[in-house]
């Protein structure tokens, strides 16, 4: 940060903290031996598009966005529902998910892997003081 760092860079930066620790995560999936194809996702920050395409790009997997984007409630109405035999399988309930957007990676790999190095780099940085 310096004198000139405003509200837009801080706002720029904590979006960009989501990307990378969402990357983060993936990574150790990966190397749990999860395949991670693409990435749904949900909550109020989805509604964002240039978050969404900024996560793309540093995930590197397609980010699908779905038309409901406030699960949580519908997750336990969805489970409650099955519990009582309004569905009668979880693949059922998986079959009513419908994509609203999906945003495909445009940063071409060697600057997303750049860009992601800097974070890890400066993550360890702050760990080590």
């Amino acid at each position: 940060m310096t004198r000139d760092t405003g509200p837009a860079e801080i706002a720029s930066a904590t979006l960009d903290s989501v990307c990378y620790q969402t990357r983060d995560l993936v990574e150790a999936m990966r190397a749990d031996g999860a395949p991670i194809d693409e990435l749904r996702v949900d909550g109020g920050m989805v509604v964002n598009d240039p978050l969404m395409q900024r996560l793309a790009d540093t995930v590197g997997a397609p980010v699908e966005r779905p038309t409901v984007i406030e699960t949580t409630a519908l997750g336990a109405a969805f489970l409650a529902g099955l519990q009582a035999g309004l569905w009668p399988s979880l693949e059922a309930l998986s079959a009513s998910w419908s994509l609203d957007r999906a945003f495909r990676p445009a940063e071409a790999a060697p600057s997303r892997d750049r860009r992601y190095a800097g974070w890890k780099d400066a993550v360890r940085r702050v760990r080590s003081s």
